[in-house]
């Protein structure tokens, strides 16, 4: 039997749970894993598990499955929630998504290592294998839940608006909401949801805003439309355990790019691609890719993007204000970078100017000095800035 595991979010993978369920399914018969989604792609490279789950890709959980279904007899999703009962809306929701839902088995495996843990057929066909399945983990099965559907929307006569509202389940108060990786508000209370009208998001019902989050968000003047429906919606911290990543692994880390740009330091001349990052950290694997340095825009972004580039061994040059929401536990930095601490209000015009005098408008470009183009970002930043932090 060929058994298809789609693994979401970084804490299946530090509890350790993830690799006892490799483990397990390979007694039923030939296993193969991929990450859904892109924060836990760091919680792989921490764990060494890197060359046995597939973190190649950047999928939805639910695309991820629909592409197993052609080749698997068997999809199983695993999860680990904030609770048991977030962690089953998170699979009726990702079940939901599906274009062909009966097409294979589909079983999730949520929060296997705590006493809650259970087994949940997310499609009939499950039903055959479920059985089996709980001999194999150990884990009772569980009724799923029926899809609720958290997105509303209407017309408003008076208006002419479009009016979308999206509750959002799982949180807890004084928690960050995110939208598209960028944190637009606070929770106030366990019931949140986020209003649209037009594109443009106008409350937080139990929450508060976050006016410079809602403006990154639209993109400024440019005032960009955001989907609510589609969009990737998150509360909490973007990981909430520490990797508590061993001196072994920081080593192996630091040395995974001999020729990086920490010898720019030294004044030589080395030559590299650079790439931009700018409130985008939840795509920092697929942008950094042949990067041999990384801009990183804002508070957040350079915690989030620096923590996964230091796994890959590419410093940066970090853009910050002293606006940061503390999404990240002790986030790391790779030797040879330099984070720029500006005045407030500042980090996203001298990120803007980075892109359009030095990297001319592009997202990344190839320089035949590095250390000089580092000494361009600082004097081009010179005038905003309170402080620089070098590692």
């Amino acid at each position: 039997m060929k058994i298809s595991l789609v693994i979401h979010g970084p804490e299946v993978i530090d509890s350790g749970e993830a690799e006892i369920i490799l483990e397990k399914l390979s007694h039923l018969g030939e296993v193969e894993a991929e990450l859904g989604g892109t924060m836990g792609k760091t919680a792989v490279l921490d764990a060494g598990l890197e060359n046995i789950i597939d973190i190649s890709r950047h999928l939805k959980p639910s695309v991820c499955i629909e592409s197993f279904f052609e080749t698997s007899d068997l999809v199983c999703l695993l999860n680990r929630g904030k609770t048991f009962e977030t962690g089953m809306i998170f699979g009726a929701k990702v079940a939901s998504r599906l274009k062909d839902p009966e097409k294979k088995p589909l079983i999730q495996i949520e929060s296997p290592g705590c006493i809650c843990g259970k087994l949940i057929s997310l499609n009939k066909k499950a039903g055959s294998y479920i059985e089996k399945l709980s001999e194999a983990l150990g884990l009772p099965a569980e009724k799923p839940l029926p899809f609720y559907n958290s997105v509303c929307q209407e017309n408003c006569l008076k208006t002419g608006k479009t009016r979308t509202t999206r509750e959002i389940s799982g949180v807890l108060p004084g928690e960050n909401i995110f939208v598209n990786g960028i944190v637009i508000g606070k929770a106030l209370s366990s019931e949140i949801r986020i209003i649209s009208e037009n594109g443009f998001i106008t409350a937080i019902e139990g929450g508060e805003i976050k006016e410079h989050g809602l403006e990154k968000l639209h993109n400024y003047e440019k005032r960009n439309h955001v989907d609510l429906v589609r969009a990737w919606i998150k509360s909490g911290d973007i990981r909430r355990n520490d990797s508590s990543l061993p001196d072994a692994q920081k080593q192996n880390a630091v040395a995974r790019k001999s020729g990086s740009t920490s010898r720019a330091g030294t004044g030589r001349v080395v030559p590299g691609k650079v790439v931009l990052i700018d409130h985008a950290a939840e795509n920092t694997y697929e942008l950094a890719s042949g990067a041999e340095l990384a801009i990183t825009v804002g508070d957040d972004t350079t915690a989030i993007a620096g923590d996964i580039l230091f796994r890959l061994g590419i410093p940066i040059i970090g853009i910050t204000d002293g606006d940061c929401d503390n999404v990240t536990c002790e986030p790391k930095t790779f030797p040879g970078s330099v984070i720029l601490r500006l005045v407030p209000g500042s980090d996203d015009i001298v990120g803007e100017r980075v892109k359009q005098e030095l990297l001319k408008g592009q997202n990344s470009a190839v320089f035949e000095n590095l250390f000089a183009f580092k000494e361009d970002v600082l004097k081009l930043a010179e005038s905003s800035i309170e402080a620089v932090f070098e590692y």
